[in-house]
């Protein structure tokens, strides 16, 4: 493909580069600069600033943490029927939009057992 069909194929699409995930350039055929575009509207990110900085101090708020929180998603199930597979439910953990700063506290308390207090966290397992 030579160089003038390439850059009449890429004027026809619209692209849209992702920086982070609040500012996004929005790189169209109609203008020729760059413009940045912010999106403000985060409703759930003071809840999850809240639960990262939730600071472990205490083995039994660890504990409990490590209790509540499981290690492994436990809506995955597979259902069987005379050892054959029927279907399978996947993980549905990470549609939860806390999902990573709970298993950040999760993994917060275990480290907080295992360095500081010095206990074995395979129960938590």
């Amino acid at each position: 493909m030579n160089h003038s069909n390439a850059t009449a194929a890429s004027a026809q699409v619209e692209q849209f580069v992702w920086i982070t995930t609040e500012t996004a350039l929005d790189l169209t055929t109609s203008s020729q600069q760059a413009t940045p575009r912010i999106n403000r509207f985060a409703p759930l990110q003071p809840i999850r600033q809240w639960l990262d900085n939730i600071a472990i101090h205490d083995a039994g708020t660890a504990r409990t943490f490590c209790q509540i929180i499981p290690g492994r998603c436990p809506f995955e199930r597979t259902i069987k029927l005379f050892d054959r597979t029927l279907f399978s439910i996947p993980p549905l953990c990470k549609l939860n939009p806390f999902y990573e700063q709970v298993v950040a506290l999760r993994f917060r308390s275990l480290c907080y057992l295992a360095d500081e207090c010095g206990e074995d966290v395979s129960r938590y397992c």
